[in-house]
């Protein structure tokens, strides 16, 4: 229901817009599914990358950031794909799950990406520092954002998840 300019805030009886009042329901949906598993699908892809080419299983993979796919793309965009096929694409909520995963993806490339420069090149001052005098360092994570290539890559494995899962969700 609409609100007067005046409105003065919540009333008990708006309760009864509420459609589900027990938040433990949002792990029994679709779209938490698609983003769930497009981020765990992602990141198991960079960890089983990192086995092959190390021969070593190391765990911090799964909470890493940058790498190939993003991790990020894939959660944002099986979310907005799952919402999309399940509420319409023309829908208010798809598009406002399409806006963060916009978002989310334009971070990745350009904002994260630019910060691992910037922590890349600290380092090397760092180091160039460290050798001349005697300095304690500690050096900067320089793998913070994602190639265009990377972040489509994590796109195509959320949709991919997304289509599935709604695919073979249990009809209500």
């Amino acid at each position: 229901m609409p609100r007067s300019p005046g409105w003065s805030g919540w009333r008990p009886e708006d309760t009864a817009m509420i459609a589900d009042l027990n938040p433990l329901h949002y792990f029994t949906t679709p779209w938490f599914w698609s983003s769930f598993i497009g981020w765990t699908l992602a990141q198991s892809i960079k960890m089983t990358v990192g086995f092959v080419r190390t021969r070593k299983i190391d765990f911090r993979y799964l909470l890493s950031t940058g790498g190939m796919p993003s991790a990020h793309s894939a959660m944002v965009c099986g979310l907005c794909t799952s919402v999309g096929l399940t509420e319409g694409f023309d829908s208010p909520v798809a598009a406002l799950a399409l806006g963060i995963a916009a978002i989310t993806m334009f971070d990745a490339t350009n904002v994260r990406r630019a910060a691992g420069h910037q922590a890349r090149v600290l380092n090397v001052m760092i180091e160039e520092l460290f050798k001349e005098h005697k300095l304690r360092h500690t050096r900067l994570k320089e793998l913070l954002g994602h190639t265009r290539k990377e972040v489509f890559a994590g796109m195509l494995v959320g949709i991919a998840v997304a289509l599935l899962v709604v695919h073979f969700w249990p009809a209500a």
